[in-house]
């Protein structure tokens, strides 16, 4: 027993060692001097107020404003997840269903098909912050109408806060809720 066990200790510790301690100080460095606001996240301030995190999504229903893309955890990000119904499971379609008449009722004049997956979806994570600019422009009917300013304002707002692929290839383009709807409310 003695030649299996301490072998097996030695080397349990050894990965304790290596595993909890050196990696996640390698890790939780590297973050602390390569990623924003020390691997905290990107914060947002309005005026010295915490508005948000520019990574992790955040709920907008008011017809003023971009909506974000379903979240499957009500946007908690002490809870990242995403939905195990598959897409023949009568729940799951029941909730699209109603995503999909939602976002019919307050976009008159969008056809069922030209809503794109996104805004009927929840991301793996349930914290996606950012939508395509496709989702994004579907909705630029009702906040013009809304707001009372034109189109193309609005459209042109989107556009430079779209965000293309890094690289030019990896990735795709889209566009950060948060920081779309803050500019929104800058424009006159």
């Amino acid at each position: 027993m003695k030649t299996n066990l301490f072998p097996a200790l030695k080397l349990t510790l050894l990965s304790i060692v290596l595993f909890v301690v050196i990696y996640a100080s390698l890790i939780g460095g590297a973050a602390y001097f390569i990623a924003p606001n020390h691997g905290r996240g990107e914060v947002i301030l309005k005026n010295g107020k915490l508005i948000g995190f520019a990574n992790v999504g955040q709920m907008f229903s008011k017809d003023e404003y971009f909506w974000s893309r379903p979240s499957t955890v009500n946007y908690n990000a002490a809870g990242s997840a995403g939905s195990n119904k598959g897409p023949s499971n009568e729940e799951y379609l029941l909730t699209i269903q109603a995503r999909i008449d939602t976002f019919m009722t307050h976009n008159p004049g969008v056809k069922k098909h030209e809503i794109p997956v996104d805004m009927i979806t929840a991301s793996g994570s349930g914290l996606d912050p950012h939508i395509s600019p496709q989702a994004a422009r579907i909705q630029v009917s009702r906040i013009a109408r809304t707001r009372k300013i034109t189109q193309e304002k609005i459209l042109t707002l989107v556009d430079s806060l779209t965000e293309k692929p890094w690289l030019g290839i990896m990735g795709t383009s889209r566009v950060n809720v948060l920081r779309l709807n803050l500019a929104l409310d800058e424009l006159r």
